[in-house]
């Protein structure tokens, strides 16, 4: 039986189970009420508990434009070449891409799942609260720390691309720690002036960093083989295809660096899961949303693999791209290949396509705060859950991310020694070289577990349901149940 919106304006419940989504009602047997006549989009996000705020101006390829520029192929392999070059070597490159992004799909077919059943603002967060064991939903949704940190990442990454490029071009500069940060400020600044917009900007906008992207990734992959100013042009098959191109640049066992290089993968081929964040403004979300998820998934495979393939074939000495003076390995391996002209013209594209994927990432991340702000899960959610009268948008989630991710990239003001304590991958351990991930890794953790057994557990629930919705199956207003079958026996009601 399906729900349809009463006649004459009465009152009615939704049946969450005919609408085939999985909902936060479910684990009390509630049901949404409403009053007015809505579409298939706002009746499923009403029965998931949540009004309609957003326009849904986003159509399919909106989201998956927006999802694709998160991913940004060619400019997040650049970010990360000193990953898989420096790792594993060229042919661990090739066959760590296959592998590692073969096991992605999975991950990415059972998300796009999750969105066609749940299609809300918070993603994983209300999927990890309505599918939990009784009890655990809190502590399962209480993740979200994690979710902040994609602008100040990529921005840092374009950042330094902006300022390499600047050396390049003139040799006498020096890139001093300040100038990334200056640099990365801005950077927050013009691209939250751009995100803040209607919906059907940011799908504009987001558009035309997909096309972008395809045209940044189609000029490398012709331009450097081509264009190779090497002799030979390329290396031969057998450093990119076999064990004689499997070099172990760790001080670990072999298969081991191999699986290290899936890092330049996993960073790659983050960001498929924006269509879930974005689904509260997609037509169609329970639809639209989980293929873009997929078509994001698979396209980045597809469309990433002849990019590494031209990597290993063209690149000639790996250490002089992963440690070079530039260090900035994408600007290196442009300049070895194309030399000083080319070279920077090369790099300067990839640093435009970078640019789409930081715009991307403020998008997403913007709407995450939104979902969680909505729930009361943040300090100051009754600021950052407001969504602007213009625009449509958060707005003040927004500006709340980047101010948090200008905060954060203070950090790159760290010693060297604090840096490389994070990043540090040898072998050979000892106080001095360890990589100390496991511990800051775990003292955020720990000091998270700590909030929410302490505190956060008292008064955070999840998801907080703001529409009006039935109390444990029973109706406190009189409510009428109407069915699209004809049955309109009435619910029971209070007295």
């Amino acid at each position: 039986m399906s729900v349809s919106s009463a006649p004459g304006g009465r009152r009615h419940t939704v049946d969450e189970s005919a609408l085939g989504v999985t909902s936060i009602f479910q684990k009390n047997n509630d049901h949404a009420v409403v009053d007015h006549d809505m579409d298939a989009d706002e009746e499923i996000l009403v029965s998931l508990g949540y009004k309609q705020e957003f326009k849904r101006d986003f159509s399919i390829w909106s989201c998956f434009s927006v999802s694709f520029s998160i991913l940004g192929i060619l400019p997040s392999i650049a970010s990360t070449l000193s990953y898989n070059l420096a790792y594993s070597g060229q042919a661990g490159s090739v066959w760590g891409w296959i592998v590692a992004s073969i096991l992605i799909q999975f991950v990415a077919l059972s998300m796009a799942e999750l969105c066609s059943s749940m299609p809300t603002a918070g993603g994983l967060y209300y999927a990890a609260a309505v599918l939990a064991p009784d009890g655990w939903g809190p502590l399962a949704s209480w993740n979200f720390i994690g979710q902040l940190t994609g602008p100040v990442s990529v921005g840092y990454a374009l950042a330094y691309m902006i300022l390499t490029a600047a050396a390049i071009g003139n040799p006498e500069y020096v890139i001093q720690t300040w100038h990334i940060y200056l640099t990365l400020l801005l950077i927050l600044f013009v691209s939250g002036l751009i995100t803040m917009q209607a919906t059907k900007i940011i799908g504009w906008i987001n558009v035309v960093g997909t096309w972008v992207n395809l045209i940044a990734l189609i000029i490398f992959v012709i331009w450097l083989p081509v264009g190779s100013v090497n002799t030979p042009k390329t290396n031969p098959n057998s450093v990119v295809w076999t064990g004689e191109g499997l070099v172990n640049g760790t001080e670990w066992p072999s298969g081991f660096a191999f699986i290290m290089g899936f890092l330049s993968v996993i960073w790659t081929m983050s960001g498929y899961d924006a269509p879930f964040h974005l689904s509260e403004e997609c037509s169609n979300a329970n639809v639209a949303a989980p293929r873009a998820i997929v078509m994001t998934a698979q396209l980045g495979f597809h469309l990433g693999f002849p990019v590494i393939l031209v990597i290993a074939y063209t690149v000639m000495n790996i250490p002089d791209v992963v440690a070079g003076n530039l260090g900035q390995p994408m600007g290196a391996l442009c300049l070895q290949v194309l030399g000083p002209k080319a070279g920077l013209a090369m790099f300067c594209i990839n640093i435009v396509a970078q640019y789409a994927v930081e715009l991307g990432c403020i998008i997403a991340g913007s709407r995450v705060i939104y979902a969680y702000s909505r729930d009361g899960a943040l300090p100051g959610s009754r600021w950052w859950k407001k969504v602007n009268n213009y625009t449509k948008t958060p707005v003040n989630a927004l500006w709340f991310d980047l101010a948090i991710n200008a905060l954060l990239g203070l950090l790159m003001f760290a010693s060297p020694v604090a840096i490389g304590a994070v990043f540090s991958i040898g072998g050979d351990l000892n106080a001095l070289n360890m990589n100390y991930t496991c511990v800051v890794y775990g003292g955020v953790m720990t000091c998270a577990l700590l909030w929410y057994a302490i505190d956060a557990r008292k008064w955070f629930k999840g998801p907080k349901i703001n529409v009006e919705h039935l109390i444990h199956g029973q109706d406190t207003d009189d409510i009428e149940a109407v069915m699209v079958d004809g049955d309109s026996e009435p619910k029971k009601r209070m007295e």
